[in-house]
């Protein structure tokens, strides 16, 4: 296998050791599961049950009529006991469903093997995934179904699983790909078949020796399936860093990778694809990292969608008493929260970072010296520099000038930056801003 790489990027320290030598363990159901309305890029979902109401595992309670949307499903069975708002990672609230859990795991009976999946057709299959409620695993949480949807003008040609996991600190990917080969391989399949595309591609950084392996004798047979070893630098498993790197094409400024035949699925998406074709399960659970210096016992768990932050932290010994700050996801691009009360696991959980006052700093922002680090690293050839200068002085048409729209908040500038100036920030702000000029030019 060629080691392949793309333009850019760091070499953040992986700190991956904690973790990726342990195996997935379930995690505890929650007393009392917290199912958000809204878990996924898209519209939110409407309450399909009422306050009082008996729900089973697996059952739809949340739906919405949009397009671009996912359902929800209860993770435990028990009694809808209130439907209010609780905390989101994005840090703001959304409606949810709160089930007290009956502690006896009943199955709703649309939750049953499937005998006859091979044969079903691509059009059947994405009405499985939707009615299952997939969402991008790897925190984007865009709908599967609409990714698996391309317009018809649009041929797709390869199918790429992204199993880099190029986040540090995070090895729910890795475990997967030990644990569950086969099952990553049929989602793939399955994917392919939805979108009838001729070739799949699986891309592993080459610090994943053992899971390059496993994956390799997966697909042993399978003619139209390469396992690709990439080089370890972040962020390798970005979409169209990704492309690039294993078919050579290039996403276009604001275009899809469908605009160049591609289409991009994560390790855990596979998966969920293929329990719901085979046994319409949906996706009601998991594998998190809990790890960091913060947390007493790190673990690879499986965690129900629903479950409270702070029970599978405490299911993980508790924090340290240093704990400084939580991270939902990876050091990188992962969302800090300033609590875990009523702040439940979601679809697009992926990790919990939990980091000690010794991990934790906060730097004074000084003046931009113009060397330039920032460009070099940059994934998508932005330069960062003149967008974070832009923002500093409120100038978001100028910032959109220097194309921060095609920003992807890597966070490479930032990690890089000798100022410690905050430019990923910096560039989100502008892209909030310059959306919201679009969106308002737009209504007019």
């Amino acid at each position: 296998m060629s080691l392949k790489t793309f333009k850019g990027g760091v070499h953040p320290g992986h700190h991956k050791s904690a973790t990726e030598k342990k195996p997935v363990v379930p995690a505890k159901p929650p007393a009392v599961a917290i199912i958000p309305l809204s878990q996924h890029i898209g519209a939110p979902c409407e309450p399909l049950v009422a306050v009082g109401d008996e729900v089973k595992v697996g059952q739809k309670i949340g739906d919405s009529k949009g397009f671009v949307s996912a359902p929800v499903h209860a993770s435990v069975s028990g009694k809808v006991v209130k439907i209010a708002q609780c905390d989101s990672a994005l840090g703001r609230p959304v409606d949810a469903v709160f089930i007290e859990n009956d502690n006896q795991d009943t199955w709703h009976e649309s939750v049953r093997p499937n005998p006859d999946w091979e044969n079903l057709t691509p059009d059947e299959l994405k009405k499985i995934v939707r009615e299952a409620g997939i969402v991008g695993m790897g925190g984007a949480t865009f709908p599967t179904h609409v990714k698996l949807s391309p317009p018809a003008d649009q041929k797709i040609d390869y199918v790429l699983v992204n199993a880099a996991e190029c986040e540090p600190y995070l090895t729910a990917d890795h475990r997967a790909m030990l644990e569950r080969p086969e099952d990553i391989v049929c989602g793939l399949k399955l994917a392919m078949k939805i979108v009838d595309a001729p070739k799949g591609f699986i891309g592993i950084e080459d610090n994943k020796p053992d899971a390059i392996e496993v994956m390799q004798k997966a697909v042993a047979g399978e003619k139209d399936i390469e396992v690709v070893a990439l080089q370890t630098k972040y962020p390798q498993g970005a979409e169209k860093q990704l492309i690039k790197v294993l078919t050579g094409r290039e996403v276009p400024s604001g275009g899809l990778p469908a605009a160049v035949g591609c289409l991009v699925q994560n390790a855990g998406t596979c998966i969920a694809i293929a329990d719901a074709v085979r046994k319409n399960l949906p996706l009601i659970e998991r594998i998190v990292t809990i790890t960091g210096s913060g947390i007493k016992e790190p673990q690879n768990m499986l965690v129900r969608v629903g479950t409270p932050i702070a029970e599978v932290v405490e299911q993980c010994g508790g924090f340290t008493e240093n704990i400084r700050k939580v991270i939902l996801g990876g050091p990188m691009m992962g969302l800090a929260q300033p609590g875990v009360d009523n702040l439940p696991v979601t679809k697009g959980t992926s990790g919990i970072l939990c980091l000690t006052d010794k991990e934790v700093t906060v730097e004074e922002i000084r003046p931009c010296i113009k060397c330039a680090k920032c460009v070099d690293v940059c994934p998508v050839s932005i330069m960062p520099l003149f967008i974070g200068s832009s923002v500093e002085q409120g100038l978001y048409d100028r910032a959109e000038s220097y194309n921060a729209m095609d920003c992807i908040e890597c966070g490479c500038c930032s990690y890089i930056c000798p100022a410690k100036r905050p430019l990923t920030q910096w560039i989100r702000m502008a892209k909030g801003e310059i959306a919201a000029k679009r969106r308002a030019a737009a209504a007019k």
